[in-house]
Formats: structure tokens, sequence, C-alpha cells
């Protein structure tokens, strides 16, 4: 290890420009993986699932256990890599939730649960599908519809326009509606009107259920020009519904008006959303796809808003957002830089202080932004988001503690040589070599020191499920950290040293920087010398 140590430190002496060349690539694409690079408040938990939901109204949570959850249970047990099944059922409703292995795709587990649900004979009646992938933390906007219309308009407004716009920005997995009344078409029955004509209510049912279908038929040829035969007969309006033909009664067509009473109305609240002084209003919670840089998402999901807000929805009806996650990333990114600079600014005052000499203060300063920039741009690789947890737990003075070590190896060579050979001797001097030995000395050391810290981190790698998703993040942003400082610390630094210490070299006395009383004598003996500046 010696050898390679020594190996490294000759190279980066002798090729100082392709050091700096490579320096300057690392700096550039760090700072684009740290503008990529999905950064997340906090990390998402969650493990990797697909969700079955399935409805089948009316009937018993004892019915859809029997007749849909347990033979969707059974079929997705046999999924590969699938770690556990659970669901629940309720009345007219079952949720089956298939949790995979860690090591598991969103992609590959929505798709297999989706072929695995074809082959499964429901009952008639009942609507299964797949929800989303999407973790905890995927709540990234809400908003609520601001205006003075009635509000089964709004509902239905954010249901039939503003749902499916959203849905269509790229990284959006779902949109959530809360509140407002669902706008419905309501039949009130006549029942003596249904008994003169000798109908029941089902025969009314069955009328509308038919008459509420577009028929497509053939198409009629004259001579160069063909016209497609359609019958239409989507129902858009309550007159379309009174109109209706059940049958005929003594050949007189019996109409819906004839036996009941069409209106719009809604159907029954479980619920009621009310913000600051409004008490009753339409919401909307937009949830993010897992994986996705929740800035970028953010930012399209903002301009879809202002389509909607000035080309499509009415006049008189906005989209109003109160919850935004970019302030929680905002925030985030200005914790982290700003640890970041508080960090880079103590550590160059405490090493001006003790040294006094500005260019190994920037030759250690510069290893703080070097070494976050080279973690940065290992996780853009590797495809890991960061967050305040992993990006919080750098600790700056084990990034600096080889290169503070070589520096002030270096800084007391060099002073040895000025007060030992005078300034005109040692400005004739290579320092070079002087600067190759000392790094030398002490690199095998630093190797194994660093190498130390980055396999401490290796139980945290074998962390697994809530644990492991919380803190292996944590591990990689700082093992990637030391070993770029390490790196650093081998390359640049001597580097560094060679072009900013060959210059004339003054040697600074500060009461700080005497470690004994013997080294404050001797320092006062060189004053005698008049080559050496104090």
């Amino acid at each position: 290890m010696e050898k390679f140590t020594n190996a490294l430190v000759s190279f980066s002496l002798k090729n100082t420009l392709i050091v700096f060349f490579l320096t300057g690539l690392l700096a550039v694409a760090g700072v684009y993986s740290y503008i990529y690079t999905p950064i997340e408040a906090f990390p998402d938990v969650t493990n990797t699932r697909a969700r079955i939901i399935t409805q089948w109204p009316g009937r018993s949570a004892e019915e859809v256990e029997k007749f849909v959850t347990l033979p969707i249970m059974k079929k997705m047990n046999t999924i590969p890599k699938k770690s556990d099944v659970r669901s629940i059922s309720l009345f007219g409703l079952s949720v089956v939730t298939i949790i995979f292995e860690d090591d598991v795709e969103d992609f590959y587990a929505q798709q297999y649960a989706a072929n695995r649900l074809q082959g499964i004979d429901l009952p008639e009646g009942t609507d299964a599908e797949i929800d989303p992938p999407y973790g905890a933390t995927g709540e990234i906007f809400r908003y609520v519809i601001d205006s003075k219309r009635p509000i089964k308009e709004l509902a239905a407004i954010q249901e039939w326009v503003i749902e499916r716009e959203l849905l269509a920005v790229p990284g959006i997995s779902d949109v959530q509606s809360f509140g407002g009344k669902e706008k419905t078409y309501q039949i009130q029955v006549n029942p003596n009107a249904l008994e003169q004509y000798d109908l029941t209510p089902l025969d009314l049912y069955e009328a509308i259920t038919k008459s509420n279908i577009n028929v497509g038929g053939d198409m009629i040829q004259k001579g160069s020009q063909a016209y497609v035969v359609r019958g239409v007969g989507l129902l858009t309006s309550i007159a379309d519904i009174e109109n209706t033909l059940i049958t005929t009664h003594n050949q007189t067509p019996v109409l819906v008006k004839n036996v009941a009473k069409v209106a719009i109305n809604a159907k029954p609240r479980l619920g009621q959303v009310s913000l600051d002084d409004d008490e009753d209003v339409v919401e909307g919670i937009v949830v993010m796809l897992r994986g996705e840089n929740p800035a970028e998402v953010i930012d399209r999901l903002k301009d879809k808003i202002q389509e909607l807000n000035t080309r499509i929805l009415p006049g008189d009806v906005k989209i109003k957002p109160f919850i935004d996650r970019t302030e929680l990333v905002n925030s985030t990114v200005k914790t982290v830089s700003k640890n970041l600079v508080e960090g880079i600014v103590l550590v160059s005052l405490i090493v001006l202080v003790f040294l006094f000499n500005w260019r190994t203060t920037i030759t250690v300063a510069i290893i703080i932004p070097l070494s976050f920039l080279f973690s940065i741009t290992l996780l853009k690789i590797q495809g890991m988001p960061a967050n305040l947890i992993s990006m919080g737990a750098l600790d700056f003075g084990l990034l600096l503690e080889g290169t503070l070590v070589i520096v002030e190896a270096v800084y007391v060579k060099l002073e040895q040589k000025s007060a030992e050979l005078g300034i005109k001797r040692y400005n004739e001097t290579s320092k070079t070599d002087m600067i190759r030995k000392s790094v030398s000395h002490v690199a095998p050391h630093i190797f194994f020191a660093q190498l130390i810290l980055i396999i401490a981190l290796f139980p945290i790698f074998s962390f697994q499920k809530v644990e492991g998703k919380m803190f292996t993040p944590l591990a990689y942003t700082l093992g990637y950290a030391l070993l770029g400082s390490l790196l650093l610390s081998l390359t640049l630094v001597p580097a560094m040293c060679k072009v900013l210490l060959k210059n004339t070299f003054r040697l600074r006395i500060t009461p700080w920087s005497i470690s004994s009383v013997e080294t404050y004598l001797n320092c006062l003996m060189l004053r005698q010398d008049t080559s050496v500046q104090l």
C-alpha cells in the first residue's frame, strides 16, 4: 500500500496540470449532479408494493372477503420476489397489498401484479384496478378551487377537467379529490304511475341503461362519398332522461317523465373540507411517482396550473395552491448550503489562526466543497436521491483529517528548510522533492486512517426494510465524501502545495502555533537571522 500511495503522490507532483484538469471536471460534474439530483426533505421508507383496489358496490365485507379478496390473494401469493401479501375487506371494497423485496423496482411489481390480475375470475359488477406507485412521502402539492359557483359544479370541474389535466403532467402518480358534492341525475319514481302502466322499477332502470349508449352502424356509399350511420344515445341533460322511452301502453309511448321526476342532485356526503373562512371547498392533493425529482415535477405542475387558470377553466374558476413541497425542499437545500459554507469558513479561520498562511488555508478549505461534489456525483451515477439526513451527516472534521496532516507536514518541512538554508538558497532549491518526501511519509498512515472510517460504515449497509431506507443514503453519502477526500488529499493537495508554496516562504510565528517553550525560544533565536522574515 505504501508503494501505491507514493506512486500516486509522485504522479500528482509530476503531472500537476492533469490533476488540476481532472479536478475541474469533478467540479463541473458535481455542480451538474447537484442541480439534477433529486433532493428530498426526508427519505421514503415505504417498501416496493403493488396495491389492488377492487370495488363491489352493495356487498357486505364477508362477501367481498370470500369472492374477491381471497381469490386475489391466492393468485398474488405466487408472484416471485414478494415478501408479504396483506388485505383489507370492507363494505363494497377490497384492498390487497403485495409487498416486494427491497431490490425490486416499481415497474416490475406493477407489471407482475397486472399480469396476475388478468387471470382472476372475479364476480360480475366488480371493478379492480392497481394503485399507481407512490410512497408515504409522495404528497407534493395541495390546492382548492376558488369560485362562487355551486359546490356541485366545482366538484364536477375537479373530476372531469382539472384532475384529468394534472394527471397528464409527467411525474404525477395520482390526484386525490376531497370535499364538495358529487353531481348526479336523480330519478324520483312515482309508484302509482308505475302501477298504472304495469311497470316495475327494474323496467325503468333497464330502459335508461339501454338508452344511454351510442350505437355504430354501417356506411352508405353515394357516388364518391360515404356516409357513416350511427345512433347517438348518450344522455346529456334532464330532458334527454325524461324523454327516454320505457315501453308502449295501448299503443301509447310511456316515457320516463310519465312515471318519474328527474332532477339534478348529489350523492350522500361522507365528509366536508374547509379552509380558512371557507366552510365548504373542493380540495385536490397531488401525489408524485416514486423516484421522481420533486423540484422538477412541481415546476411542471405549476406550469400546467397556470395554463388551466388562464386558458382552460372558466374565468370565475381558479386553482388556488395552499401547500407546496418546494418550500420544504428549498429549506432543506438552504440548510445544507448554510452548513457547508459555515464549515468552510470555520475551518479556514482555524487553519489561518494556527498556520497563519493564506496559501495553506486555501489548500485545506477547497477540499470540503470538492469532497461534497464528489459524493453528489457518485449519488447521481448510482441513481440515489439526496435528503437532509444524508447531506447533513457530512462531518467536515473527518473529511479534513488527511488534508490537515499533509498540509501541516509540508508546511513544517518547508519551514525547517527555509530556516536552515535562508531565503536566497531556499528560493533556488526545488520544492518538489521536499513536498514528495513529506507527503510520502504520512500518506500510508492517512490512507489507512481514512480506510478505517469508510469500513466503519459497512454495518449500516446491512440494514434492511425501514432502517435500511432511512440510513443507507447517509452511509453512501458520507462514504463517498470520505473516499473523495482521501483521493484529493493524495492528488490535489500535493499539487496545490507545489504551486502555491514554491515562492518565497515567509515564516509566521503566532502564540497559537508554538507547541512548546523550546520551539518558542528557537523561533526567537531565528529573529537574529535577517534572511528570514517573521
